[in-house]
């Protein structure tokens, strides 16, 4: 509950009195029309006393010929009290008859009125609106309670509250409580109550226009209840805010007593810190800027009270800056050959990796220093790109630290918040160099593709200072406000993709592609690093299991098709299990697996490479193409059919193939003498291109030429030389284009037994860096042109 007045223009006066009497205010010597009077921000209730201000020109009308006549005024609550001039639509139209008793003068020009409130009335039309608004009304009576038992209980239960509320509400006079218990009559009670009840105007209207007693005393119980909920509530807080400042004044008497005993026993705590910082500024190498900052920052200590919050974040301030190591550097090894030695212990393969590393070294080498470059590793999950970054600070001797950026949206995670926020501390960068202890660790940035955006900030923009090598040497930290060298840091990013990396982080940095390894590769590091760690992690000796190389083969492309061999490492684990669970129940004393076992083990292949045929059927071409997870070959099938010449093309392909086979038919068209292809057949004959696997999506320009060999097999009837597979893009000139992804074709062209590969002669350089060992028994046929593709691939 509240004691707000009322008011048209402005708030009423701080006061709601009560006068006893009669309701009853309309009879026959009621004029008509009456005065009407708007209240803006409150609801007037009958049997109620109270002053309104009243300012607006058409109400001091209106009062003044209330008081010419019998000083009777009809007064209404607006409904929209934004409504500076409200007319008849803007009023309820369910208000009370009052009577003017007092009327005073105000210096500002305006008039006090004190009104008493009498019969509820509805007006009924509206006579005139100037100079003051004026109409009829008709009187409105309450109905009683059907249930009278139930009526009484429920007034004794709002007068109950309403004294709580009296007691807990400090703006309700103690006067309140007299009126409420002197009155006697249960309608006026409920008018009291409602009128100052701290609620909306519409609520309080709502409860004026109710005519049921009972229905107007649920009502008005209801609102009471919750006022009293609100009024408890802030008591407890009230109480509870108070109980805590007497704690914290308690607290801080007893802190300045301990300082005082401790000042007089010379044992303060606080003196006993600064004199370690100060023991530890005395063997630190530093720039000389931090060091004027970190004396002029621990004068600031020594100066502050150490029972203030500042003091602490001060003090942790200053710790940081004597943990980080602004100088402190570890020696890199130069010995190239151990180098190496260690990059191959740990990674088989990688060649241009750590030939990249070593190249780097050798120049710090000879030149003694140089900014470290930003190396991007970019590949698929799964091929050793963190372990990389490891192996890396072991050969170097550095220290190794890494970040994960995944999922990353705040730039302060970065630079670091200022500190005087609340909770401040350094970025990652400057945590982890703290953490490392040492100023040219390795420092890996992982999945630099996953970084985020919100309205924190861009932290992919934070990072281009870190990896800028002209910039980084000041890369300045927001909470130490101080610049720090990152120039002997030698960063490593890793990355999935580089589409969603900014273009002006990826100019920043040096990438390094790491395609998915080949079968062969798989079976050298499952053989180097795979199976010996899988053994030693579930306690099993070499004597313990024997794996055969036929076995290992059947794992890798039968239960796994990714880049990496995190998939395989799995499956060796599941391997191991079986052998230590057959060892440990002294079933067998050496568990040799076979491939007939690994369905019993593993469960069945997941999957299975469709088997090449060798067959003198024509229309038959097997392209290569790549995918994540290695190299696959891909048939393709063309029919004929009686037909206008039209074509069907069907296997889920996308819209480079469906282009590549449009292609090469208009080519075939261009060309048929040439080919020696009848022209009937290109009219009267219907061409269906079909790629097998439809289910599963397929598009690039790789089934260029296969799309035409197997074309122009099925129109001249020449089927396609068997153990014959190709890739490469075609164009309507008759040119043979170039493909990417060739060490995963040709190697999976050789895991089905191809023997004769066709490819463009642009990619004979691509060719060239593949290890002779992986193609043996295989012949690379270049080509230029697509004449010399239907040459070679059809038999005579």
């Amino acid at each position: 509950m509240d004691n707000r007045g009322f008011d048209d223009d402005q708030d009423l006066l701080p006061f709601i009195g009560l006068e006893d009497g009669d309701e009853e205010l309309v009879d026959g010597n009621t004029p008509s029309p009456i005065p009407i009077l708007a209240l803006k921000n409150a609801v007037l209730f009958p049997t109620i006393v109270t002053p309104i201000n009243i300012g607006r020109d058409r109400s001091i009308a209106a009062i003044h010929k209330a008081v010419q006549t019998n000083k009777l005024v009809a007064v209404f609550s607006q409904r929209d009290v934004s409504v500076e001039e409200p007319d008849v639509k803007d009023l309820y139209e369910v208000g009370t008859l009052a009577r003017i008793l007092k009327m005073l003068r105000m210096p500002d020009g305006s008039l006090t009125a004190v009104l008493r409130g009498g019969q509820r009335v509805r007006r009924t039309a509206i006579t005139a609106e100037t100079p003051f608004m004026a109409g009829t009304i008709e009187p409105l009576t309450y109905a009683e309670s059907t249930e009278a038992m139930t009526y009484e209980a429920t007034i004794d239960s709002v007068r109950d509250i309403a004294a709580k509320a009296v007691a807990l509400s400090p703006n309700i006079p103690t006067e309140a409580q007299v009126m409420l218990d002197n009155i006697n009559r249960p309608s006026q009670l409920l008018n009291f109550i409602a009128s100052n009840l701290n609620g909306e105007v519409q609520t309080k209207q709502e409860i004026l226009e109710t005519d049921d007693l009972g229905v107007k005393a649920e009502r008005v119980l209801v609102e009471l209840q919750r006022e009293l909920r609100i009024l408890e509530l802030r008591d407890q807080i009230e109480n509870k805010t108070r109980g805590d400042i007497e704690q914290q004044q308690r607290q801080y008497f007893l802190n300045q007593q301990m300082k005082a005993i401790q000042d007089e026993l010379g044992e303060n705590p606080n003196d006993q810190q600064v004199s370690e910082l100060e023991t530890r500024a005395m063997d630190k190498q530093w720039p000389e800027e931090v060091e004027k900052t970190y004396e002029r920052e621990l004068v600031r200590l020594k100066r502050m009270n150490p029972q203030v919050a500042e003091y602490s974040v001060q003090l942790s301030y200053l710790e940081m800056l004597l943990d980080l190591p602004w100088q402190d550097y570890t020696e890199d090894n130069f010995d190239l050959k151990s180098v190496a030695k260690v990059l191959d212990d740990d990674h088989y393969g990688l060649e241009k990796v750590k030939d990249r590393i070593l190249g780097h070294l050798a120049v710090l080498k000879l030149k003694g220093d140089m900014k470290a470059p930003i190396l991007m590793l970019l590949g698929p999950p799964g091929v050793g790109k963190t372990s990389l970054g490891k192996s890396i600070a072991h050969a170097l001797g550095r220290k190794f630290v890494r970040i994960s950026l995944g999922g990353l949206h705040d730039e302060s995670e970065i630079r670091g918040h200022r500190k005087t926020y609340i909770g401040a501390m350094p970025g990652r960068i400057v945590q982890s160099l703290r953490k490392v202890g040492s100023a040219n660790p390795v420092f890996i940035l992982d999945e630099i593709d996953k970084i985020g955006q919100s309205h924190r900030g861009d932290p992919s923009s934070a990072l281009l200072e870190v990896l800028d090598p002209e910039q980084n040497t000041t890369f300045h930290d927001n909470y130490l406000d101080l610049d720090v060298d990152l120039s002997k840091v030698l960063f490593i990013a890793t990355a999935n993709s580089m589409q969603t990396v900014q273009p002006a982080l990826r100019d920043r940095m040096e990438i390094i592609r790491l395609s998915g390894y080949s079968t062969e590769e798989k079976l050298e590091i499952a053989r180097r690093h795979l199976i010996p760690k899988q053994r030693a992690a579930h306690g099993l000796k070499a004597k313990h299991l024997k794996l055969p190389v036929a076995v290992l083969r059947e794992v890798i492309e039968g239960y796994t098709r990714e880049s990496g061999v995190r998939a395989l490492d799995r499956q060796l684990a599941g391997l191991m299990r079986h052998a230590a669970k057959q060892v440990a129940m002294e079933d067998a004393e050496q568990v040799v697996f076979s491939r007939g076992m690994l369905q019993d083990v593993l469960g069945p292949r997941p999957f299975e490479r469709e088997p090449y045929r060798v067959g003198r059927q024509s229309g038959i071409a097997i392209g290569m193409a790549w995918t994540q997870v290695g190299g696959e070959i891909l048939f393709v099938e063309a029919s004929l059919s009686p037909g206008k010449g039209g074509i069907q093309q069907t296997g889920n392909l996308g819209t480079v193939m469906k282009e590549s086979a449009t292609t090469a038919r208009s080519y075939l068209k261009a060309n048929a003498e040439a080919i020696g292809i009848e022209q009937e057949a290109l009219k009267n004959q219907d061409l269906h291109i079909h790629v097998p696997e439809g289910a599963t999506p397929k598009d690039g320009p790789s089934a260029g030429i296969t799309m035409l060999t197997a074309m122009a097999s099925v129109y001249t009837g020449r089927p396609v030389k068997p153990y014959l597979a190709m890739s490469g893009e075609i164009t309507l000139r008759g040119r043979v284009l170039p493909v990417g992804g060739i060490k995963e074709k040709l190697l999976a062209a050789r895991r089905a037994g191809m023997k004769t590969i066709l490819l463009s002669a642009s990619n004979e350089r691509h060719v060239r860096e593949i290890e002779p060992r992986y193609l043996k028994g295989v012949d690379v046929k270049y080509v230029e042109t697509m004449l010399e593709v239907v040459s070679l691939a059809l038999e005579e």
